[in-house]
């Protein structure tokens, strides 16, 4: 009786922690899965927070687009944007009542990923034997050439306009009695789950690339090109396959960005900027690390479009800034809140914040 009762703590114990393993190891699809019965338990993912949450979704596809680039290939993108726009703009083109496509919103977005990833193969050939700041260069000036490009094509982009309206999935199919644009226009809750499917499958994607023989290609040209050369493997094709899959991941975030908005918005909604905080998205959660950069993307952008429109709207009902003086509202300090974070992840916590086994070993390796 003795030996039974003491050996029951520690079975109990041994579950214990692979239930903790399992929680560590996979917690971005254990978070995913809890996203998905959110909008069952949380009746304001019905309205207005829905829309803001399902942003999120789309700039964690975004973000996992450029953890390609950056995280598995070591390859400075700073122009990630850009193909953001592109995914936006030709799911407009292929999908408005002022082009005679007028697509569904599938093959609209299938055509508007490969598109993107076209565009991606030839920004990336000419650019190949280019690295560090050289490569950040033509990146930034890329975006900026799209940025200018969809301003200046008034007649085919809108100008700051921008192209609308874009029609929602399903427009016009009815299933079990339920017209399925309709629906997507008046209940924020489709478009969630819609983002939230898509999100789930990139994941899942990513994942099984990092574990294959192309992911592990882009790591070893990441940590060595020429030996990784040495070793047979072909530098251009791995750096290729980069630049195509990160351009067609952001294509399809574009896609869902101008569906959920019904617009293509003005083309500074495709910027610098919007780069940028991807990138810091990326860094500040773990360079390589598909958990850590959706935590990344979950902080800034989180902070960014729930936060910080709910901290200001509390300042105005409390009367804290009746001037509106931009010093006294919290979205005012925004930047300045992001640069702090990076600064202090970068100190404490230079791998990121859930950073990927193998950087963190390599990181360890080097300060010890």
């Amino acid at each position: 009786m003795h030996s039974s009762a003491s050996s029951t703590p520690p079975a109990s114990a041994s579950r214990r922690l692979q239930l903790a393993s399992l929680l560590r190891e996979r917690w971005d699809l254990v978070a995913l899965g809890l996203l998905a019965i959110a909008p069952l338990v949380i009746p304001a993912l019905g309205g207005a927070l829905g829309g803001q949450v399902t942003t999120l979704f789309i700039y964690c596809i975004l973000a996992l687009g450029l953890n390609v680039m950056v995280g598995y290939t070591g390859l400075v993108h700073l122009g990630i944007a850009a193909f953001f726009g592109i995914g936006a703009y030709s799911m407009a083109i292929l999908t408005v009542p002022m082009y005679p496509f007028q697509m569904g919103f599938a093959a609209a977005a299938v055509i508007s990923t490969l598109l993107a990833a076209g565009v991606g193969l030839a920004l990336g050939a000419p650019t190949l034997r280019l690295r560090g700041d050289y490569l950040a260069i033509v990146t930034l000036g890329f975006g900026e050439v799209v940025k200018v490009t969809l301003r200046n094509l008034e007649q085919i982009t809108g100008g700051m306009k921008g192209l609308n309206p874009v029609p929602p999935p399903g427009a016009g199919v009815t299933l079990g009695g339920v017209d399925l644009g309709m629906a997507f226009a008046i209940d924020p809750r489709y478009f969630y789950y819609l983002s939230l499917i898509v999100l789930a499958g990139v994941v899942v994607a990513m994942r099984r690339l990092e574990n294959s023989r192309l992911g592990r290609a882009w790591v070893a040209v990441r940590e060595d090109e020429l030996a990784a050369s040495a070793m047979g493997i072909s530098a251009t094709r791995v750096k290729l396959s980069a630049f195509a899959m990160s351009s067609a991941v952001a294509g399809l975030a574009g896609c869902l960005y101008a569906a959920s908005l019904s617009t293509t918005a003005d083309p500074n909604a495709y910027d610098f900027n919007r780069s940028i905080m991807m990138l810091c998205a990326v860094i500040l959660g773990g360079l390589g690390s598909i958990p850590g950069t959706l935590l990344g993307v979950a902080i800034l952008v989180g902070f960014d479009t729930v936060l910080a429109p709910w901290a200001d709207s509390w300042i105005q009902q409390m009367n804290i800034n009746p001037t509106g003086s931009s010093l006294l509202s919290f979205s005012g300090w925004r930047l300045a809140l992001f640069g702090l974070a990076l600064v202090l992840v970068m100190r404490f916590r230079p791998a990121g914040l859930v950073p990927s086994r193998r950087l963190a070993a390599e990181l360890h390796e080097g300060q010890t």
